[in-house]
């Protein structure tokens, strides 16, 4: 529990200077969070959707989550301190007051008087301060925050952080370090600064992680976050800025203890009254604020936060079926000596580091030496350089700190490859974000691997971070030549991750689609849909609906049925359910990259004598984009189609049909990409159509196997595409289709002659476009001619009028009680109509069955109202012919003469003037439906109203009906009641008691005045309001209804009425041509020839041609010529929009301008550069003159000892090492041992004495030099040597002599010894004493290099270039991530090392050390090793056992007795190559084997 008494800020403690530590080489054992699992993008994005912020559920769980597993630390025993705090009071050695204690702690306990022991004094206890946090008076973002324990967990912290929190798991983890005091930038690299750092953050999807305050670097950050909160791309992505802050120094804390969270907690920024403390940032979003039970104590968070950055940089991250560690990357602004101390741990754990120069202090100092050789990194230089950039804390440094500044340098610089410098201005690093990624792509390239391992990691990252530009310039460069089945796996991570600009950059790099795209392929992506996608809800639905339990895995024709659903019933399934026999095999081989156990190799493994199974693997791909409403995605796959104008439709058929069940912002999306793809679509088509009208036609009605063995007209028709039917080439191939084999220009006239009197088609009046015709006579003019659509329609036009005439002639005239032969005729007629209907019912050219085909018919309005026509006749047919019922049955033949008169509209719907006037009139009919419904209201609620009020119990339901409805609807037309208001009431006109059926009931009245006793004035004001509603409001409003429908279709009445004209010429292009009822010859015929002889219904070719192999294959390659035509123009045509031509000027303006600022900062920096080696010549010149002047005074030429030497010019002006591309040419410097001189000795916490390059030899002068002493203790004492800290028992050792069965002489002569110690004869180390070794002086090994030539499965060698590739043996351990040769140190009297006999059966022992013998010794010498001493070093014997022939007997003996005896060591045979993952000194000597056999490396 908290004290009633908040803490209050008290105490003096002196403030970190920086605000961050990286990992440490060893870390602590993690504590995991039970059921701990890892959260990807999509997860966290859907739990968000559930949990929206500020809900009540979510905050309950963080309250109850919170407490019992995040601790907080707690002072539990008051030990007076000898300080006071700044209001003067006593404190506790915490640093808090008495009274800011608990109750219990200020109690006498046992601690009392004691040392005050944080270990000991401090207690954990459930936290009390979490929840959102909001800065007051900054606005309302919300963030989130708690305090923990400094002893929490990493685990617990990422899982609070990915489970509770909602973060996305990063794709990269920044960490920015430098000063913790404010300091002043450059305004132009500030800008750059913190554009560039959001840059990466927002694109990579990165985490930053800083200290959290409003100070120094923490300041920066925040404020570039603001900046970029302000600007329009925010609502692009929010950049997650986490804050890692000790909770002992933060000022006005208590405003954030809530026990019960926060939701929100109210921070209050004050500087002005902050003193020694800080305050939060308050642009950074989470907080994690770290407790450790003090007050005023800076620094608490370091350890944390190295913890939790290291841990997550062991976290994966997969999405689209690769998976990638999270990388980190630490980025420096100014800093002091705690920063250098950061920079040298993150550079000595592998961690890449971004220096950016010109923000002061120790950035600059290294990026000022950073492109020096290491042995021109002096004590001097760096003396010099700490004099320039700390000017005010330089007098503090003393010569041992200045001595451990140069050590840590040279460490430092010497691992280039670590280290990037960004410098404003320099050639190819304008961006802090290009730099900060191209820092992490060098350190991964400088990371040794197998194979192509590194190349494929960097890939990984460049797509994780979707930075297609960094993977163009780093990645796919001449350097490395990328086979297509190498990209596969990374081009599958793309589609899923929906990044096309690297599909694209793929694509261009050599990825076949048709290749790429398998079964299996397409299996796993759609395995991988997103969760929120429409398309994968139906597919889930298809699923459950199998019979097999539990549900089975997608199969392509799950995938199938949905597909045909959208596209309609006009295609066939695009994946028919496959036999198990029919299998199909995969085609590519490609590297196996493995994903949470599963392989993506095996979506493409190599198989001989199966072909692919889909027909179009592009169009498949296609679709997979387009059911995901991937914009640019399916435009970049489109490009690459076939069959570029159906797959344009039938995306646009998808994309409409999918809308429809979409939500409102998918809803418009979707419809404006199915609209883009019908414009592209119309593009191709138009390119064509100009080309060749009659190809272009071809591609309209050709069978597109690819797409369901449907056309192109046939998916424009299903998807309503108007503007593609509306285009005029399509339209005029409609017209042609209309015609038949008539010309178009015939008239009308021509066409009524010739129908009336047929022998005037040798007349030549009507010409043919087929020239036999026109020269030919015969019947095949005669059949050309009427089985013209155009012919027919007309006919069976003159013959429908002809039958609504004799019908209604009947109607009228000849309706007999036994039925006339004019009635008898009509009947027959009729016959035809039904026999005609039944004919398009069971018309199926395209075998879509009974059901489809029923559906396909009662979908058409006009069929439904001619079946109601029919049925109605044939009720009314019933009743005529019933005598009883004679009457009755001629009122329904009057009603169903309406409704054929109905028909006529159909008709004319072909008429260019009279069709858009029929859609107009269709499309009000509708209007005035929903009009009715809004009248029915006004008319009964006022027709009740008024019946109830005039008339007392009516009860003749007609009387009712008629004084409700009828009467009402008739006053909106004028005829108002004359008994409503009294003045006209006559009792004459009404019946008193209701027994008049001709009467209407009399209101109600006086009896004895004989007036009318309802209230006048309600029911005039009744219908007063009634008829302002009704004809006023009522009747406007329609009119406006059909003013607006009006306007709206008239637009697009001519597309609408050209779209349709379709149905109309395809109905009669497959009518017979005899018109009703001499159309029942007609359907005589067509039943013989279907049911008697069977022969199936063929659709005409006009619409729908299947062409020949060849045929068709050229038609296509014609296509995708004109399609690239057309998006070349679609590209010009975009370059040349004004929007475009503007922005392509200001592109233009901004790069002049910054490179003209640029230049003027090279120039700048040259011309320092040059005044500064100037001043220095100047300098040494003036020393020279005066000591010329001191000689010729002294009357001599003076000695050589005092004459000064002018310094060398530095050839490394101008030039920096990280762009080198990673040279490995060691600095004359580095002759020196430098693994042995590292700060940080294995395996201990023991800290070496800085030794710089220059104080490594004994010669050397180094006054200062006073290392720690170190000796490990061993189990079995026999086999080392003494401890060393006493004389006594180190003078029974013999130095350089053989010392019983230890050989104590060294390779490199003899060494010297001092006080009984003999001394490293490669010069300091910073550490004394035998260190982690078994014996002082030279520790001796054994390291067999066992090597064969790799070879081909047909035995052949293998070689890279002109020289053979060898293979060698290697051993690693699983806690090891380096392989080494399988060598080391030997038991005394052996001959075999340690790990070469855990790797080999004792049988082959004395076979292999014959074969030592008779190997090549390579290397002897000493071996630069991080173990080694002053007073102990290792020194080795590499000797080559080599086997040249894959047949020798040896050779086979080796492997069969190879074999580990410990389950966590593994045994290869490796390819020698400069990127194998050995040790440096194991490099090195593998390097001189295979220069011993002239092999590769």
């Amino acid at each position: 529990m908290e004290p009633a008494m908040l803490r209050r800020r008290d105490g003096a403690g002196s403030r970190q200077e920086d605000g961050f530590g990286v990992q440490p080489r060893r870390v602590a054992d993690l504590g995991m969070v039970p059921n701990l699992r890892q959260s990807n993008s999509s997860l966290c994005r859907s739990r968000r959707s559930q949990y929206p912020f500020g809900n009540c559920e979510k905050q309950g769980n963080l309250s109850s989550w919170i407490p019992e597993n995040i601790k907080k630390k707690e002072c539990m025993y008051f030990v007076e301190s000898s300080r006071l705090s700044d209001a003067g009071k006593v404190v506790c050695e915490c640093g808090y007051t008495r009274e800011q204690h608990l109750e219990e702690a200020t109690r006498p306990h046992a601690f009392q008087g004691k040392e005050w022991d944080p270990k000991k004094h401090v207690q954990e206890m459930p936290t009390d301060a979490f929840g959102d946090i909001v800065f007051t008076g900054l606005g309302q973002k919300v963030g989130k925050y708690v305090r923990l324990s400094q002893d929490t967990p990493s685990s617990l912290i990422y899982h609070l952080m990915t489970q509770h929190w909602g973060l996305d798991v990063p794709n990269l983890l920044i960490s920015v370090t430098g000063g913790a005091k404010d300091f002043n930038m450059k305004p132009r690299l500030k800008s750059v600064f913190r554009r560039g750092l959001v840059k990466v953050a927002q694109t990579t999807g990165a985490w930053i992680i800083t200290g959290g305050s409003h100070t120094g670097v923490m300041k920066q950050v925040g404020e570039a976050v603001r900046v970029f909160s302000l600007s329009s791309s925010y609502n692009e992505g929010e950049v997650v800025t986490i804050g890692i802050a000790t909770w002992g120094t933060l000022h006005k804390r208590e405003s954030l203890i809530h026990p019960a969270g926060g939701f929100p907690a109210e921070y209050i920024m004050d500087e002005d009254g902050q003193g020694h403390l800080t305050c939060l940032d308050s642009n950074h979003s989470h907080f994690i604020l770290v407790d450790d039970g003090t007050h005023g104590r800076y620094g608490v968070e370091i350890p944390l936060r190295t913890k939790l950055e290291k841990f997550i940089s062991e976290q994966t991250k997969e999405r689209g079926g690769v998976a990638i560690k999270i990388p980190i990357v630490c980025v420096v602004l100014e800093g002091g000596p705690g920063t250098l101390h950061t920079i040298y741990n993150a550079i000595t754990n592998g961690t890449p580091c971004v220096i950016v120069e010109g923000s002061g202090r120790v950035a600059d100092v290294i990026a000022q030496v950073a492109s020096l050789p290491i042995s021109e990194i002096t004590i001097s230089l760096i003396q010099q350089k700490l004099g320039l950039f700390f000017q005010e804390m330089f007098e503090t440094f003393t010569e041992s700190r200045i001595v451990e500044w140069t050590k840590k340098i040279q460490d430092i610089v010497r691992r280039r490859q670590l280290l990037t410098v960004f410098r404003e201005g320099k050639d190819g690093q304008q961006d802090v974000d290009v730099a900060i990624l191209q820092a992490l792509l060098k350190a991964s390239r400088s990371h040794d691997h197998f194979g192509h391992e590194n190349w494929d990691h960097q890939l990984k990252l460049a797509v994780a971070w979707n930075r297609v530009d960094i993977a163009r310039s780093e990645i796919f460069t001449d350097e490395r030549q990328w086979k297509p089945s190498e990209l596969y796996p990374m081009m599958t991570a793309a589609l899923i991750a929906n990044k096309p600009e690297f599909v694209k950059l793929f694509l261009e790099n050599g990825v076949r689609l048709k290749e790429f795209v398998t079964w299996d392929t397409l299996l796993y992506l759609y395995e991988n849909l997103e969760p929120t996608c429409l398309f994968h809800y139906k597919l889930q639905k298809v699923l459950a609906e199998e019979p097999e339990r539990p549900a089975p895995r997608v199969q392509l024709h799950h995938v199938a049925q949905v597909l045909r659903e959208l596209l309609g019933d006009s295609t066939q399934p695009l994946y028919p359910r496959p036999r198990s026999s029919d299998r199909p095999r995969l085609l590519l081989a490609v590297p196996n990259i493995k994903v949470q156990g599963v392989s993506l190799r095996s979506l493409y493994k190599r198989s001989s004598g199966h072909v692919a199974f889909t027909v179009d693997p592009v169009r498949d791909l296609l679709i997979w984009a387009i059911i995901q409403n991937r914009r640019e995605l399916a435009e970049i796959i489109w490009a690459q189609s076939q069959d570029c104008i159906a797959a344009a439709l039938a995306c646009s058929k998808i994309l409409k049909e999918l809308s429809k069940e979409e939500d409102t912002d998918s809803l418009e999306e979707m419809l404006l990409l199915a609209d883009e793809f019908e414009q592209r679509a119309i593009g191709v088509f138009t390119e064509c159509y100009r080309k060749d009208e009659e190809r272009a036609q071809k591609l309209l009605v050709r069978v597109s196997e690819a797409w369901g063995k449907t056309t192109c007209l046939q998916l424009a028709l299903e998807a309503k595409d108007m503007k593609f039917v509306s285009h005029g080439g399509i339209q005029a191939f409609l017209t042609k289709v209309w015609w038949g084999q008539l010309c178009v220009d015939n008239g009308l006239w021509q066409l009524a002659l010739c129908m009336l009197a047929f022998p005037l088609l040798y007349t030549g009046l009507i010409s043919f476009r087929d020239r036999r015709l026109q020269a030919e006579g015969g019947l095949a003019r005669i059949r050309a001619f009427f089985s013209a659509p155009v012919v027919v329609f007309h006919l069976n036009i003159l013959s429908y009028f002809a039958f609504l005439c004799l019908f209604a002639y009947v109607l009228m005239v000849d309706f007999q009680p036994r039925p006339s032969g004019c009635e008898c005729l009509i009947y027959l007629w009729l016959c035809s109509l039904v026999c005609e209907e039944l004919r398009q019912l069971f018309y199926d050219p395209d075998e879509c069955g009974l059901m489809k085909m029923a559906l396909l018919y009662f979908s058409d309005f006009w069929n439904k109202l001619d079946i109601c026509a029919i049925l109605l006749f044939m009720a009314g047919l019933t009743c005529r012919l019933i005598p009883s019922l004679l009457y009755p049955g001629r009122i329904v033949l009057s009603l169903d003469f309406i409704m054929f008169c109905l028909r006529l509209m159909h008709i004319f719907t072909i008429s260019k003037t009279l069709g858009p006037k029929i859609i107009i009139v269709k499309r009000m009919m509708k209007d005035v439906f929903f009009f009715l419904f809004l009248l029915a209201v006004w008319v009964v609620s006022f027709g009740v109203a008024k019946q109830a009020i005039l008339i007392h119990n009516e009860r003749r339901v007609e009387w009712i009906f008629r004084g409700v409805v009828y009467h009402s609807y008739l006053t909106i037309f004028g005829q108002i009641p004359a008994y409503i208001d009294g003045v006209n009431f006559n009792l004459d006109q009404c019946s008193p008691n209701g027994t008049d059926p001709y009467k209407p009931k009399c209101p109600e009245i006086d009896a004895a005045q004989r007036e009318p006793a309802f209230p006048e004035w309600l029911t005039v004001t009744l219908l007063c309001l009634y008829l302002l509603f009704t004809n006023i409001l009522l009747l406007n409003l329609l009119i406006a209804m059909f003013n607006y429908t009006f306007q709206q279709v008239q637009e697009r009445t001519d597309q609408i009425w050209k779209f349709q004209r379709h149905d109309l010429i395809e109905e009669y292009q497959g009518r017979p041509p005899a018109p009703p009822p001499f159309i029942l010859l007609n359907h005589l015929h067509l039943f013989i020839k279907r049911v008697i002889l069977k022969i199936p219904a063929k659709r005409h070719k006009q619409l729908k041609n299947k062409l020949e192999k060849n045929e068709e294959a050229a038609l296509l390659s014609w296509e995708i010529y004109l399609k690239e035509n057309y998006l070349q123009d679609q590209q010009i045509q975009q370059k040349q929009r004004p929007e475009q031509k503007i922005q392509d000027i200001s592109d233009k303006v901004d790069t002049m301008v910054d490179l003209l600022e640029m230049a003027h900062l090279k120039q700048s920096s040259s011309m320092e550069q040059r005044l500064a080696s100037l001043e220095e010549q100047v300098a040494q010149t003036a020393r020279a003159l005066h000591w010329i002047m001191k000689a010729l005074r002294d009357s001599g030429f003076g000695s050589e000892e005092g004459v000064p030497t002018l310094a060398p010019q530095k050839a490394s002006v101008g030039r920096d090492p990280e762009l080198d591309g990673g040279l490995k040419v060691e600095d004359p410097g580095d002759a020196y041992h430098v693994d042995a001189r590292h700060l940080l000795y294995p395996n201990c916490p023991v800290q070496r004495f800085p030794v710089p390059n220059e104080k490594v030899p004994w010669e050397t002068e180094f006054l200062i030099y006073s290392p720690p002493f170190y000796t490990a203790d061993r189990k079995n004492k026999d086999l080392v040597d003494p401890v060393g800290d006493a004389l006594e028992p180190l003078s029974r050792i013999s130095y350089n002599a053989v010392d019983g069965c230890l050989d104590r002489r060294s390779f490199h002569g003899v060494y010297a010894v001092q006080d009984g110690l003999p001394l490293n004869p490669m010069g300091r180390t910073g550490l004394r004493g035998r260190g982690d070794l078994s014996c002082f002086g030279p520790n001796h090994t054994l390291q067999p290099v066992v090597t064969r030539w790799r070879r081909s499965q047909d035995g052949a060698i293998c070689r890279k270039g002109i020289k053979k590739v060898l293979e060698v043996l290697v051993v690693k351990r699983s806690i090891s991530e380096h392989w080494v040769l399988p060598g080391g140190s030997r038991e005394p009297g052996e001959m075999l090392p340690r790990k070469l006999k855990q790797v080999l059966r004792r049988e082959f022992w004395p076979s292999f050390e014959s074969l030592l013998t008779q190997g090549m010794e390579v290397y002897k010498g000493y071996v630069d090793d991080p173990r080694n001493t002053d007073n102990a070093w290792i020194e080795t014997v590499a000797v080559s056992v080599h086997f040249p022939d894959q047949s020798d007997v040896e050779l086979k003996r080796l492997n069969s007795h190879l074999y580990s005896c410990d389950a966590g060591v593994s045994i290869r045979w490796q390819v020698v190559d400069e990127r194998i993952p050995l040790y440096a000194n194991h490099k090195a000597i593998l390097q001189k084997v295979a220069a011993l056999f002239g092999a590769y490396y």
